[in-house]
Parts: C-alpha cells; structure tokens; sequence
C-alpha cells in the first residue's frame, strides 16, 4: 500500500493546501504518529471532495464526480439500496456488452466488498472513488427515483409509433405508460431541483439527462438507448407537436403540476446525428416577479435606474449576453411601474411571464410580426410604455429612438459585454449620434452569479495576493481598516454538495450625463466612455462583483467566471 504521508504531499502539488499547512501536518505527524489524512480531517486543512481526489491519485483509483454524473437506473437494479447503504456504494453504470458495473466506493480498498458486489451483481466490477457524503446523497436520491422498474418496462415498448390515440383517453395513456412515469419522474426532479431548463440528449450508445440549476449543467440521468423516441414522443405528445416530424426543429408547450406548484414547460426540439434532442424550459406560474433590490441592485447603481425610470421619456437598455438575466430585470421594472394611469405594452420572443394588466405580444417571423413590425404598430395603441425585446438591426433602432423622442419610455437589451460598449453598437447600427445622445437616458450592463449557501458556508481568509487584486480593482472602494474575510460553501444535502445556492445579479448602470452625450455625438470608443462614466461614480460590473465577494454572498471565481473581460 502506498505511504499515506504522499497525501500531503498531493494537496499542496495541487496548490489544495498551503505549504504553512504542510509543514503543519508533517510536524504533527512525526509527532504523534497519526496519519496525515487523519490530521487533514481533523483540522479541516482540505476539503472532502480535494482530499478524496488525492487518494484517488495516490492509490491510481479514477475519481468519480457522483453531483456531475449521471446515474444509469437500470444500474441500479443490481445493488439493492440496503446493500449501497450498508457498505456505502453506488452503482452508477453499466456496459452490457462487457458486463461491466461501474462502482462508485468511500473505501475503494475495500477488497471484501468489491467480491461481495461482484457475487451479488454477477458483473465484473470497475471502482471509482467518491466522497462518502456524495454516495450517501446520492443513494437516498436515485434510490427514491427509483427509475429502473420503470426503464425496463418501457424497454419492452420502446416506439409508440403511430397509434390512434382518442382525445379523450389521451391523459389516461399518458398516465399509464412507463414512459410516462420517467417523463413526470424528470420532470418531478427538475421542479425539486430548482432547475430551470432540462436537456435530454441523445448519444450513440445512450441516452442522458441534464439540468440547469443555478445557471450550470448538472449530469443527473442516464437512460438507454432504445427508450429515447418513446421518450421524446411522450413529450411530443404533451407539447402538442408532431410526432412523426423528425426532421426539423418543433416548439410547443405544456403546463405540469407537481405537488403545490406549476410550471409552465417550453419545449424545444432538434433533429441530431444520434436523434431528436430535446430542451425544456422551466418557467414557475407561481413565481412572483423579483423587486431590483432582491435581484441585487442596491446604492447609487439603484438610484441612477430609478430617476431614468421616473422620467417619461428615453430608452433605457439592459446589456449582457444569453441567460444573464436581462427579461427578469426589464420585468422587475415594468412591476414597478405598472399602475392604472400607465398604459404598458411589450413585444418579446417568447413572452417568458405574464404579468396582469401589462399587454403582452409575443413576435411571429413567419406571420410578419417581427420587433420592428409590432413597435411600428405600438405607436398607434396609446402606449406610455414600451419594452422591446431585443434590439437586432437598424430598423428597430430607429423606431426605439423615434417612440423615445415622441415622449415614449423605451425599454430593450443589446447583447453586449459591458454598458459603454451598448452606444458604439447602435452607432454600427448606423443610429445617427445626435439622436442617441439625445435620446438614450441609462444603460445597464448585468451578469449572474451563484450564491453561496448559507447551510455549509465558511469563512475564508484571502490570500495577500488575491487582497492585492481587491485593492487594485475596487481602489477608493475598498474597505480601508479592516482585514477582509471570504467565504464559500464546503457543499451539503441542501445545496447538492455544489456550495452554492440561488443566484444574485452583478451590474453596472451608467447614466447618460451631459459629458458622455458628447462623447457620443463625437463617436468616442467605448474605452472612453466607460472611463468618463467611472469619474462620475460609476461602480462597474467587477467591482460590484467583488464587493458582494467581501461582504460573503458569492465567491470570486463566480464573479471572475461570468465577469472576467
């Protein structure tokens, strides 16, 4: 067996232990003979997920990540639950063809087991090692799916093909069928998992299922092959989309009930190599329409938004790339300024909430109802407020601009970086200067972040490099006086052993002041406007990021991950 004391070792190569905390532990272990795994746990010097992974490295054992991983039901029906939880494994996998169970283990030396495992299964056994925080979590949650009756049976009805189904007994099928069982299974998991849009992918020898929670894909399901069209008919199905279509992308949508809650279901199909692939965008009925303070708007950022908001006319553009959450922000802004005496219409793809007495469109290309085509048609319904979905060519430009200076409020994204560079990209789209000057009154720029979670949150005490980097971005904002204490979450049953839990928003508004709109009419570079707007008090998108790191609600690699240039 390998000498124990290489684990240490392992930790600081990996840079997962300082070498102040090495020293620490070779001393106590000459010392008193423990072992340094032991003084490792004992003292919290490694995380269980880093110190699992060293002894993966050390004893040449692969390590298995169970909350990125899918887990095969039909795996699962070769260790009872009794046996997993007893002896702390988890089937994860299995290859016919070879008769091979992947196995994952807390003590993968456990030579005892794995013959145990290998009678009770009849397969041959490949190891992996994992935490036994995640096997135990992962146990009570694949175990309580308990999927693997249901995939056998569907097994044995693997097409639906073209059955006439009556109308009216159509909820009955779709009830009864095993297939069916996994759809709502899926879909059961998702609402509990707070995800907010599920893939169901098609490989060449499987099938697997993902789910987007806090804005990151999770690996949760693998499901054979065979069942995939039954599958993807079932949705079908539901979303009210042709099942013998197979060759182009479909979109429909259902609604789903699930103990109290409701979620109304996007789908979206798409013809691959290996089969239709299918994407479910969850959106919560229930779901109440965040204020900007709760999305993480606070201080003069929240004041300069809400004078642009009480003016009665001018664009005001939310900026960020796909899934930062620039229509929840604009929809925060509409709540708030949604009243009698306001008459609000929107033009959106797709009208993702709906909110009472807001008139709400949804764009149809094919139709002729584009952005532009329904913004010509706003100006003629009396709007005191109009929100354009995005804003794409030059033609919607010029509408948003002439609906602003009619005495309209606009509303729009841009896909855009940074908000400095929102106003050299509608002069590309050959706005002309002086009417943006004139008519653009705020521009926000947005990321979203993972919070840390508040269960297993620790503190964490920075680096004098990494306090270095906070002097240099935050400057005259960085709190003088006081050591600045991080924090992140070590990952637990409630946060699936990821350490984070919900999202919060970074962002940077800039308000058009009289010396940016100069800027503007003399086409300056975005490198400059940003810089006029940070001598005006502009907090920007990283320095936000970095002041919710020191005051512990997130992490500095989500705010280098979503905001790093």
């Amino acid at each position: 067996m390998p000498d124990n004391k290489n684990l240490a070792q392992i930790l600081l190569d990996k840079g997962k232990l300082s070498k102040e905390n090495f020293e620490k532990i070779r001393l106590e272990s000459l010392s008193s003979g423990k072992a340094p795994e032991k003084i490792i746990e004992e003292n919290s010097y490694a995380t269980d997920d880093d110190l699992v992974q060293a002894k993966g490295e050390l004893y040449n054992i692969p390590y298995i990540s169970l909350f990125e991983k899918g887990v095969a039901p039909e795996a699962l029906k070769f260790i009872p639950r009794q046996v997993a939880e007893r002896f702390t494994i988890i089937p994860f996998a299995y290859e016919e063809k070879e008769n091979v169970l992947s196995l994952a283990m807390a003590n993968p030396l456990d030579l005892e087991t794995i013959e145990f495992a290998e009678r009770k299964s009849g397969c041959k056994i490949k190891v992996f090692i994992a935490p036994k925080s995640a096997i135990e979590k992962s146990i009570s949650e694949r175990y309580s799916q308990n999927l693997s009756a249901e995939v056998t049976e569907a097994l044995k009805e693997t097409t639906l093909e073209n059955k006439t189904i009556d109308i009216k007994r159509l909820g009955e099928v779709i009830r009864e069928a095993p297939i069916a069982k996994i759809v709502s299974t899926i879909l059961e998991f998702a609402m509990r998992s707070r995800a907010s849009d599920i893939h169901i992918e098609p490989e060449e020898d499987k099938t697997r299922v993902r789910y987007r929670i806090d804005g990151i894909l999770h690996e949760k399901l693998i499901l054979p092959k065979n069942v995939h069209e039954a599958l993807i008919s079932r949705i079908k199905i539901l979303s009210d989309l042709k099942i013998d279509e197979k060759r182009i992308p479909q979109d429909g949508r259902f609604n789903f009930r699930a103990d109290d809650m409701e979620v109304d279901l996007r789908v979206s199909t798409l013809p691959t190599v290996h089969g239709e692939k299918v994407v479910m965008r969850l959106l919560k009925k229930s779901g109440k329409i965040p204020t900007l303070p709760e999305l993480g708007l606070r201080g003069q950022a929240l004041r300069n938004l809400d004078d642009a908001i009480l003016r009665p006319h001018g664009i005001i553009l939310v900026c960020g790339p796909t899934g930062s959450g620039k229509t929840t922000t604009l929809y925060s802004v509409l709540s708030k300024i949604n009243l009698v005496k306001v008459n609000i219409v929107t033009i959106e793809d797709p009208v993702e909430y709906k909110i009472a007495g807001v008139n709400q469109v949804q764009i149809n290309p094919q139709a002729g109802l584009t952005f532009a085509a329904g913004l010509r048609a706003f100006l003629r319904q009396d709007p005191n407020v109009v929100m354009v979905g995005e804003i794409r060519d030059r033609e919607t430009t010029d509408l948003a601009i002439q609906a602003s200076l009619t005495g309209h409020l606009v509303f729009s994204t841009l896909h855009t970086k940074s908000s400095a560079q929102a106003l050299p990209r509608l002069l590309d789209m050959n706005a002309e200067p002086f009417l943006l000057a004139s008519s653009v009154t705020c521009i926000m720029a947005q990321r979203i972040c993972r919070r840390i979670c508040q269960e297993c949150k620790e503190e964490v005490p920075p680096s004098a490099e990494v306090e270095a980097d906070f002097k240099n971005v935050l400057g005259k904002l960085y709190p003088e006086g006081k050591k600045p204490v991080l924090a992140k979450g070590k990952g637990c049953e409630t946060c699936n052993g990821t350490g984070y839990l919900g999202r919060i928003g970074i962002f940077e508004v800039l308000p058009v002041s009289e010396k940016i709109s100069r800027l503007i009419l003399e086409r300056a570079p975005a490198i400059d406007i940003e810089k006029q707007a940070c001598e005006e008090g502009m907090v920007t998108m990283k320095q936000d990021g970095y002041l919710k790191v020191l005051e512990q609600v997130t992490t500095l690699e989500e705010v280098l991950r979503v905001a790093q240039d």
